[in-house]
């Protein structure tokens, strides 16, 4: 009973990485290219690869391995340092900022 309850949050905890991994892919697959030069966080093909990487180990490998725990360190950088970048470069998503917002700031048509 009890080894299969750890068994069960191993899994549980396996897919927890999983989706955030995928989640962490997805969003370097949406930023522009520009952002990551001017935040100065690598390039996103250096990104992609990376999050892509410890999306597949992930997918193959158990959580107790050696290497599903480096894809957890890559996407937990990505996710508290390289996205917040993004972020302020591109203006922050959905918060903030306007739909004549330029990428170094307001467009104001030449005034």
């Amino acid at each position: 009973m009890l080894m299969q309850g750890f068994a069960n949050f191993m899994w549980l905890l396996s897919l927890a990485l999983i989706v955030f991994s995928g989640f962490a892919l997805i969003d370097a697959a949406v930023r522009r290219e520009d952002a990551y030069r001017a935040a100065d966080k690598k390039t996103k093909p250096f990104w992609l690869i990376i999050l892509g990487l410890a999306f597949v180990v992930n997918l193959i490998f158990n959580i107790l391995s050696f290497l599903p725990i480096l894809g957890l360190i890559a996407t937990i950088v990505y996710m508290v340092d390289v996205r917040p970048a993004l972020r302020q470069i591109t203006g922050g998503g959905r918060r903030g900022g306007s739909s004549s917002d330029g990428p170094y700031g307001p467009y104001n048509g030449g005034r």
